[in-house]
């Protein structure tokens, strides 16, 4: 999977972050890349489902109007980025900005309806106890999947309403129980045996899918958040 990537400190190394118990027989790879060019060099990637969460305004230093062009590009980036029956996951939550509220599943959706996608569900994870009362950022999150290709069945394994995240390995993390089902829905689904995650963060996705027998890939921009997503572990027991 390296192709294309320089030896040195951006090359990908395979971590080790089975501490807590995971077996080693999956890979993990992480490249230290802007998550946008990457994805326009590398191409659909063989047997893979996305799993992410794309960053806020507030991280990329653009002014809104901008950042929503590339996340409507990441977005669409995303569903390119597997294979037309696998399926993409996105974990967003909204935000208020100058005194607007910004819908980012709308903008999930809207994205990847105009690259041929369609929405497989909408669920809603919930980030406080239901009818904590929130400020700034609301208490739940928008877990959306989408497809170009696949057919979603009737029933699926997990609540509309996911009400127990997980424990969060950073503030901005999805949770791990969360994660799980996404990476579950993924594997069993659409039968994914790589999950990618473009905008890894501390590495959440990746520990989870190899927790669940997946190979993993991840891009991060930050170096120090690389560092940490080559070597996060979560426990069985957590997912």
């Amino acid at each position: 999977m390296s192709e294309g990537v320089a030896a040195g400190p951006d090359a990908p190394r395979k971590s080790n972050p089975f501490a807590s118990g995971q077996g080693a027989a999956r890979g993990r790879e992480v490249y230290c890349a802007d998550a946008l060019p990457w994805m326009r060099d590398r191409g659909p990637l063989t047997n893979a489902g996305a799993v992410t969460s794309l960053p806020d305004v507030s991280e990329v230093g653009l002014s809104l109007s901008d950042w929503k062009i590339w996340f409507t590009e990441a977005v669409q980036l995303v569903v390119r980025a597997v294979p037309d029956r696998s399926a993409s996951l996105f974990f967003q939550t909204d935000i208020k900005h100058e005194g607007q509220w910004i819908d980012k599943g709308a903008l999930v959706m809207r994205a990847a309806e105009e690259v041929g996608a369609r929405v497989l569900f909408h669920k809603i994870v919930c980030r406080h106890p239901p009818g904590t009362l929130t400020f700034g950022r609301p208490g739940y999150s928008h877990f959306i999947a989408v497809s170009r290709a696949f057919h979603c069945p009737q029933v699926l394994p997990f609540p509309d309403v996911i009400v127990d995240p997980g424990r969060l390995t950073w503030v901005r993390a999805m949770g791990i129980r969360a994660a799980a089902h996404a990476v579950r829905f993924a594997r069993d689904q659409v039968g994914a045996t790589t999950i990618f995650d473009p905008f890894c963060g501390v590495g959440t996705v990746l520990a989870v899918a190899n927790a669940l027998g997946l190979s993993a890939i991840g891009v991060e921009k930050s170096r120090k958040r690389c560092v940490q997503s080559r070597l996060l572990g979560v426990n069985e027991a957590e997912l």
